[in-house]
């Protein structure tokens, strides 16, 4: 081999074999997570052909050798739920890299894994090559009738669902789980089931409507909820903020017998 300090880029590149390195692929696997009939739940398929057959998955594949990651992670999301159309206002953002070797059969596999908020989905239609597809709900993954998954998956979506508890935290993304417009007790559902936790309704709507640019009021009235029919309430659309501050912070009132008071 010439001395690269001698050669010009082009020349370098002319007699450069890649070869010589040991072939590694770069996947995408998507962390779909959204709130299904009031379940905190994220989109797993079921795998139709091996490696890891039968086993269920999170929608990704191999990216193309021209193809941009995130390009690859909207692409495989189309493919394998049949969803042509994703709805304008998902949020989609990495999540983390997985390289870990052995992780893929079939070689060495690097990972770049994303995570996505959507509101309510039609059921998707299996793709590709998996044989079913479902939203499975958080609270569903443990214990004797959870879904036995493939690969590292089960490492991916806990950090998935991490990003997403924390993430409503502090920025305004529980919105992106609802249809527009919506009230405070939707949005509070939201949090009470993606935290897992109960949220005092009073204390909840004090620190809601105290974030500049959280909701914004649309000037209209739900109607009533069953024969009952109850306080009217008022409808709202996300505001402009990005960042919530003060943050609305995860608390457990069985701690301490509080409903969720401030510090």
């Amino acid at each position: 081999m010439k001395d690269t300090k001698q050669q010009s880029e082009k020349d370098f590149l002319a007699q450069y074999d890649p070869r010589a390195l040991p072939p590694v692929a770069v996947t995408v696997d998507i962390v779909l997570l959204t709130v299904r009939h009031g379940r905190f739940s994220v989109l797993l398929l079921r795998r139709g052909d091996h490696p890891e057959k039968g086993r269920w998955a999170l929608p990704g594949g191999f990216v193309g050798q021209q193809e941009d990651l995130i390009d690859a992670a909207i692409r495989e999301l189309q493919e394998e739920t049949g969803i042509e159309n994703l709805p304008g206002e998902m949020h989609l953002e990495q999540l983390r890299t997985f390289g870990e070797p052995g992780r893929d059969p079939r070689m060495r596999v690097v990972s770049v894994a994303y995570v996505a908020f959507l509101p309510d989905l039609p059921p998707p239609r299996a793709g590709s090559d998996a044989a079913l597809s479902r939203f499975w709900p958080v609270g569903e993954l443990s214990g004797p009738d959870a879904p036995d998954l493939a690969f590292d998956h089960a490492s991916i979506i806990a950090e998935g669902i991490d990003r997403a508890r924390a993430k409503i935290e502090y920025t305004p993304l529980a919105a992106a789980f609802l249809e527009e417009p919506f009230t405070l007790s939707d949005l509070r559902a939201i949090y009470e089931e993606v935290w897992a936790m109960p949220q005092d309704p009073s204390n909840f709507r004090r620190k809601v409507l105290r974030l500049e640019g959280f909701v914004t009021p649309v000037g209209g009235i739900a109607p009533p909820k069953g024969p009952q029919g109850g306080r009217p309430a008022e409808l709202y659309r996300k505001g402009p903020a990005k960042i919530l501050w003060p943050p609305l912070r995860r608390h457990d009132p069985s701690e301490n017998g509080s409903l969720g008071e401030d510090e």
